[in-house]
């Protein structure tokens, strides 16, 4: 079973020094260490020894891990030898998946690298072997505030023979629920002793770089240019989805806060600018990939249709006093929850694993090394861009006025739900355009997040009230007061009465046809 640990550290480069009387270097050790004591908390420096660690990084052939920054390691040495997978989550700042050591990589782990890899193989691509000397700083009441180890690092490329280096280094890693403002001081005290940053983000990339053939080490990386078509901003956009798709992947089988909401954003994202920019790019190539965006769209809905109705109910029954409680109330939505919530998880779980979903990827992965561009992609985004979201507008604004015109009931809530998606699609096609067209894509944008919002909250209302139906239907069923459930009902069909009418001056604002000629220049 895999655990996480949150790594806080930093890392410093050492140069190598002279062996007095000869031509050759030794590794620092302690002594390469300034004295710590001298920072404020810290009371003790004390000496753990020396440790012999042994990694394989594990990668594909053209590296997809490590350009995301990710590292698959297997060590053996240390008090925490295994499988270790590491997520960065900001500077200096990593997640650590941990499982216990085995030949293979485990499930678990394959798992979670399992949309940036797909069906290239994992192979071990560096060996670095470490020899650890590490001290702990502690406080005056003799608790670990950090470690601080000075590691002489020996790396060498797999397979073998194909290129070696070795240097060392010092890291200093923040001791569980530590103070952050610590390694600043500490930092302090190496840099005025010499020590400096080091360069390189992990062990691995220095090994990857130190390593590399020379002819690659000498290479200048390709310049890049900036978007300048309306094709380029197109693609810029569709890619920062691809990336997050794949990137929230991982976060959603780590069940991290609002990962699935994220990924299923991304791949709506992406559905709506095929749609949308359909004079950029090719409807007959990015149609069956919209269809399948779709299709994965609503079966992460499952998951999240679920969180968010939980927590609406949730929020409505603590706002109520414990008079108006009658039963088992928080019993039965609890219980009611925790059975929807298992159930959406394990299909999420189940379609992230399909050979469906894995074949989108390849499929997405493909059109943007090979994009079906039209005509339109050559031109200049201010032609191109505007019209596309101009014509979403006039989409919603149809929606819109059909949904008004309609008496209150059943087929109006249908129509206001299908304005929403507009809304929702035409503010994704403002915010692809943003980078291209600046403030006024980001004014029209912000305009149709307020209609989005209105009628979100509406249709929010009317599921709602198709739960609390059932809700009542079970307590009455078990002998239970249904009040309570009804008491819900009542105060949502309001809540959603009042979206109704707040919506014409919410749809006026975002009507002004300043914003629309300022978007069209």
């Amino acid at each position: 079973m895999a655990d996480t640990k949150r790594e806080i550290e930093r890392k410093y480069e050492l140069p190598k020094r002279p062996v007095a009387g000869g031509s050759g270097s030794e590794p620092h050790g302690r002594s390469a260490l300034p004295d710590l004591t001298k920072v404020r908390v810290v009371s003790a420096v004390t000496h753990e020894g020396v440790t012999e660690l042994d990694a394989v990084y594990h990668d594909t052939p053209d590296l997809r891990l490590t350009a995301d920054s990710l590292t698959l390691r297997r060590r053996t040495g240390g008090g925490d030898e295994g499988w270790h997978l590491k997520f960065p989550v900001g500077d200096g700042v990593r997640d650590e998946i941990r499982a216990p050591l085995s030949d293979t990589l485990p499930d678990e782990l394959a798992a979670l690298v399992r949309s940036r890899v797909r069906g290239a193989e994992l192979t071990p691509v560096v060996r670095l072997r470490t020899s650890r000397d590490l001290s702990l700083l502690v406080d005056g009441a003799g608790r670990t505030l950090a470690e601080v180890a000075v590691d002489s690092v020996r790396a060498e490329r797999l397979p073998a023979g194909t290129g070696t280096a070795d240097w060392t280094e010092i890291e200093v890693e923040l001791a569980d629920d530590g103070d952050p403002a610590l390694l600043d001081a500490v930092e302090k005290v190496l840099r005025k002793a010499g020590v400096r940053p080091a360069s390189a983000t992990s062990k691995l990339a220095r090994a990857l770089a130190d390593t590399a053939p020379a002819g690659k080490k000498r290479a200048r990386a390709a310049s890049k240019r900036g978007p300048v078509t309306a094709g380029d901003h197109v693609l810029a956009y569709l890619r920062e989805q691809a990336d997050a798709i794949v990137s929230y992947d991982s976060a959603v089988r780590r069940d991290l806060p609002d990962s699935v909401h994220q990924l299923r954003v991304a791949t709506r994202r992406m559905r709506s600018a095929f749609r949308t920019y359909k004079k950029v790019l090719d409807r007959e190539v990015t149609r069956p990939i919209g269809a399948e965006l779709k299709w994965l769209a609503g079966e992460l809905g499952v998951d999240r249709d679920q969180e968010v109705l939980a927590e609406r109910l949730t929020a409505s029954v603590e706002a109520h006093d414990t008079t108006l409680l009658l039963g088992p109330v928080h019993a039965r939505l609890q219980i009611w929850d925790a059975a929807g919530r298992t159930d959406a998880r394990a299909r999420t779980l189940a379609v992230l694993d399909s050979a469906r979903y894995l074949r989108l990827l390849d499929s997405v992965e493909a059109l943007l090394a090979d994009p079906p561009l039209l005509a339109g992609a050559d031109h200049k985004p201010a032609k191109v861009l505007p019209r596309a979201i101009l014509k979403d507008y006039a989409r919603l604004a149809g929606r819109v006025e059909h949904a008004l015109g309609l008496a209150p009931g059943e087929e109006r809530d249908l129509a206001l739900h299908d304005a929403r998606k507009a809304a929702k699609r035409a503010r994704y096609a403002a915010d692809a355009a943003g980078p291209a067209l600046g403030k006024p894509a980001k004014r029209f944008s912000k305009r149709m997040k307020a209609v989005q919002s209105v009628l979100g909250d509406h249709q929010d209302s009317v599921v709602a009230r198709d739960a609390l139906r059932d809700l009542a239907i079970q307590a009455h069923a078990a002998g239970e007061s249904a009040f309570t459930w009804g008491l819900l009902y009542g105060e949502e069909e309001a809540r959603a009465a009042d979206r109704e009418r707040e919506l014409p001056r919410v749809w006026r604002k975002s009507a002004k046809p300043g914003l629309r000629r300022a978007l069209a220049g």
